[in-house]
């Protein structure tokens, strides 16, 4: 097996994106593991993303439970970690070093390179606190992908859709020394 590679889906409409970026990802050979928020669990199931990798999926609220009580430091241990798509609001828990939920606490616990492909609602995404926290991660040395232009899961037409699935993997890639 490849580099291992963990992919964090958060609650955005794009997260039925992170099907093919996993897709993606495995055609790589690369060993893929993927967690969830709880609110990604809306859009996209966890069963999805076990199919795809053949691995468990963690998903929601970090739980003390003696089989998961280090789960996040398990994820932790990685060779690259992506987020993709992340909301504004997981993009602000990361900024202030929040760890509530499997993603946050497995980011905070990471040493490896990690990207953020975020999407949002355009409003959202131009928005002083959420500029001023993706600044704050890029000072950081996250790696934060620019996001695309079009139209929007509201029906506006602006800034806030996810990169390109190509640009992800490539930056992944890159990540990785690949």
């Amino acid at each position: 097996m490849g580099k291992r590679v963990v992919l964090g889906v958060t609650g955005s409409i794009a997260a039925y994106k992170a099907a093919e970026l996993v897709r993606r990802f495995t055609a790589k050979s690369w060993d893929v593991w993927v967690m969830m928020t709880e609110a990604a669990t809306k859009y996209v199931g966890p069963l999805t993303f076990h199919a795809l990798t053949g691995h468990p999926v963690a998903a929601g609220k970090c739980e003390a439970t003696p089989a998961s009580v280090f789960e996040h430091l398990d994820l932790a241990s990685c060779d690259a970690l992506a987020i993709a798509p992340c909301t504004a609001n997981v993009i602000a828990k990361l900024a202030c070093g929040l760890a509530d939920d499997i993603v946050t606490a497995t980011a905070l616990a990471c040493t490896a390179p990690l990207v953020v492909a975020p999407a949002m609602n355009e409003k959202m995404w131009k928005h002083p606190a959420t500029q001023a926290n993706l600044a704050t991660l890029r000072q950081r040395g996250v790696k934060v992908m620019d996001v695309g232009h079009g139209e929007l899961a509201c029906g506006v037409v602006g800034a806030g859709r996810l990169a390109d699935v190509d640009a992800i993997v490539a930056e992944v890639s890159r990540a990785l020394g690949a």
